[in-house]
């Protein structure tokens, strides 16, 4: 694989080691990347997910270099359709964000550039834990419709700027991230958009999570 030159747009797959076995990701670096977030997909999604992939092309056009990235492997998948075990394995799906961190910053296109997380769902409880143990690396994280309270025990530790983005029909995660927002000590928003549920189905909904991660990540990265 040829690294694509800083200054260059380029879309292309990726392969992340990690102990012994590889990820399967997708990096999409525009043309002068004012910085990288990486994507934690949610319960039983994948790097496909039809919904990251729209808030990645947003935050690609807007100027950030994205990765999307599979948490687990296809034989891992396997047995969590059965289980549905490793999906809500915090640590684990944190442990393979921290790896995939450690991996992009060796990269010579990240060079200089500030690192997000993007988390959904599950994947957002991972995103705020990988956060704790890379702080002086990221320094964002936007979460939708997050499982915040699944890294409870993390959140007074996080450093990264944190933007959580919930639907105004969602109320149970409306309240789970109304008391993650409590515990947070850092520079921390709620947002919610009104009428939407929790997966942003509703027309304009998924445009206002792209505007609203974009603005977030623009800002502090």
């Amino acid at each position: 694989m040829n690294d694509a030159p800083r200054a260059g747009g380029e879309k292309r797959e990726v392969v992340i080691p990690v102990d012994s076995i590889a990820l399967d990701g997708d990096l999409a670096i525009p043309k002068e990347p004012k910085g990288i977030v990486l994507f934690a997909h949610g319960s039983g999604s994948s790097r496909l997910s039809r919904r990251n992939r729209f808030v990645a092309d947003a935050l690609c056009r807007g100027g950030l270099a994205t990765l999307l990235f599979d948490l687990l492997i296809e034989q891992e998948e396997i047995v969590d359709s059965r289980t549905r075990h490793l999906r809500f394995d915090i640590g684990l799906l944190a442990s393979r964000l921290v790896a995939a961190t450690d991996w992009i910053t060796r990269q010579p296109y990240a060079e200089g550039l500030n690192l997000g997380y993007f988390g959904a769902s599950t994947g957002a409880a991972a995103a705020l834990q990988a956060a704790t143990e890379r702080p002086n690396l990221v320094a964002a994280v936007v979460s939708r419709g997050g499982r915040p309270d699944l890294a409870a025990a993390a959140l007074p530790n996080v450093r990264a700027a944190t933007l959580l983005i919930v639907g105004g029909n969602d109320a149970t995660v409306l309240e789970l991230n109304s008391r993650a927002l409590d515990i947070l000590q850092v520079h921390k928003k709620l947002e919610v958009v009104p009428g939407a549920t929790h997966l942003f189905e509703e027309p304009g909904a998924l445009e206002e999570v792209a505007r609203l991660a974009r603005d977030w990540f623009l800002e502090h990265l």
